[in-house]
C-alpha cells in the first residue's frame, strides 16, 4: 500500500518494524505551576510573578478534571496537575508499557501570551525545565521545543537556543493559530525547523486568541473539540498550497492528536481540487496527496473511529501509506477508543510500522 513517492519519510529497504517494540509519539508532560519554571527564569521575571497577578500561560485546551483530559488513575495528590511527575510518567507509561522512547509534548500556552516579553522568558524556561527535570533524567524521553509561535522571529531564535540538543526532535505548533502555518508570516519559524532538521508537530489546541471556528465563537467545550479536526484540515491545505515544502525538500510534520480517519477522504478532495485550480498555485507541481505523503504523518490517538472494525480497517486503507500513521497514547488524556484496536485491524506488518519504524523514521531515533 505504500505509495511509490512516499521516500523522505521511509529510510532505502527499512524493514517492517520489530513487532514487539513500542514507541509512544505522544505524552504530554505538564508545567506543574508557574513557581516550578522559577530557577529557569531571571530576577526580573521572578519578581515580576511574585509581586503581580501574573501567572503565566492563562488558557489551555484541556479543562483540568475534564473526562478527556485525565484518565482514571493519572492524577495526582496535593492538587498536582496529572503528567506534572515524571515518576509517575516512567510508573504510568515508560515502564508499564516497556517503551524504547517516548516523546513529550509539552503544550504550555505560550500562544495565550499578549507581552511578546513574557512569552520569550516562559518559553525558554520551559524548555530548560525540560532539559533539567525530563531529559537529563531518563534517555528514553525526547521532547517538543516550545516557542512563542505568535513571534516567528523570537520562535526561530529559540529553537536554534536549544535546537542542537539531543533531546529535542520536534518543534510543537499549536493547531489553532492566528495565521495559518504556511503563511510567509511564518517563513522564519520553519526555516529554523529544517536547518536543524527538526519535526514540525502540529498538536490539537492553542489559544491565539481568534475564534476556533469559521463561523466564530462556539458556547460549548464539545463544539471546539470536535471541531478540531477541520482546523488541522486547514493547516494541511495552508502548508501545501503556499509551497512550504517546495521551499524546505527535506521538512517533516507530525500531526498529533488529530485523529486519523479523515486524511483519506479530505486527500481526494485536496487532489481533485487541486486539478481544477493548480494554475493559481503553479508552483504546487504534484497531488496535494504526494506531499502529504511524503512529509506528513500521524499520531494515532484519538483513534476517532467507526464501530465496525472493517469500516476501521477501510478508512486506514484510504490513507493510502503504510508510513502515515505513529503509535500514541495521549497521555494523560482519556479517549472512548484505545489505540490496541487500530493495531488489531492491521496486518501485522502495518502494526510494527506503526508501533516502531515509522516514528523512527520521522523522528531519526537510534
Amino acid at each position: 500500500m505504500t505509495s511509490p513517492e512516499n521516500t523522505l519519510l521511509t529510510p532505502a529497504r527499512m524493514p517492517a518494524g520489530n513487532v514487539t517494540e513500542l514507541i509512544d509519539g505522544d505524552v504530554h508532560n505538564v508545567v506543574p505551576d508557574t513557581h516550578a519554571l522559577f530557577p529557569y527564569l531571571s530576577d526580573h521575571w521572578r519578581e515580576h510573578i511574585s509581586n503581580t497577578l501574573f501567572k503565566g500561560a492563562p488558557e489551555t485546551s484541556y479543562p483540568r478534571w475534564a473526562p478527556t483530559t485525565e484518565r482514571p488513575g493519572s492524577e495526582l495528590p496535593d492538587w498536582r496537575q496529572a503528567a506534572s511527575d515524571l515518576s509517575v510518567i516512567k510508573r504510568d507509561v515508560l515502564d508499564a508499557e516497556g517503551l524504547s522512547f517516548a516523546v513529550l509534548c509539552c503544550t504550555y500556552a505560550i500562544d495565550s501570551l499578549h507581552n511578546p516579553d513574557a512569552a520569550i522568558a516562559m518559553a525558554r524556561a520551559v524548555n530548560d525545565w525540560q532539559i533539567a527535570e525530563w531529559l537529563d533524567k531518563d534517555e528514553r524521553l525526547r521532547a517538543t521545543i516550545v516557542v512563542p509561535t505568535q513571534l516567528p522571529a523570537e520562535a526561530a531564535r529559540e529553537i536554534d537556543r536549544v535546537g542542537d540538543h539531543p533531546g529535542f526532535v520536534q518543534v510543537g505548533l499549536p493547531v489553532r493559530s492566528a495565521v495559518p502555518y504556511g503563511s510567509r508570516v511564518h517563513a522564519p519559524l520553519w526555516e529554523a525547523i529544517s536547518r536543524r532538521r527538526l519535526v514540525g508537530a502540529i498538536h490539537f489546541g492553542g489559544a491565539p486568541g481568534t475564534p476556533p471556528t469559521p463561523s466564530g465563537w462556539p458556547s460549548y467545550y464539545l463544539e471546539e473539540h470536535a471541531g478540531m479536526a477541520q482546523v488541522f484540515q486547514t493547516q494541511v491545505v495552508s502548508l501545501v498550497t503556499e509551497g512550504v515544502f517546495d521551499l524546505h525538500p527535506d521538512l517533516r510534520v507530525v500531526l498529533l492528536e488529530g485523529g486519523v480517519t479523515w486524511m483519506g477522504p479530505f486527500l481526494w478532495r485536496f487532489d481533485k481540487e487541486w486539478r481544477n485550480l493548480r494554475r493559481l498555485v503553479p508552483w504546487v507541481k504534484r497531488a496535494p496527496s504526494a506531499y502529504v505523503r511524503n512529509h506528513m504523518r500521524l499520531t494515532i490517538q484519538p483513534v476517532d473511529a467507526p464501530p465496525s472494525d472493517i469500516q476501521l480497517r477501510q478508512a486506514i486503507e484510504q490513507i493510502g501509506s503504510d508510513e502515515m500513521l505513529v503509535y500514541s497514547s495521549d497521555y494523560p488524556h482519556r479517549h472512548a477508543s484505545e489505540p490496541s484496536r487500530l493495531l488489531s485491524v492491521v496486518t501485522e506488518s502495518h502494526a510494527a510500522r506503526i508501533r516502531s519504524s515509522n516514528a523512527r523514521a520521522l523522528w531519526k531515533l537510534p
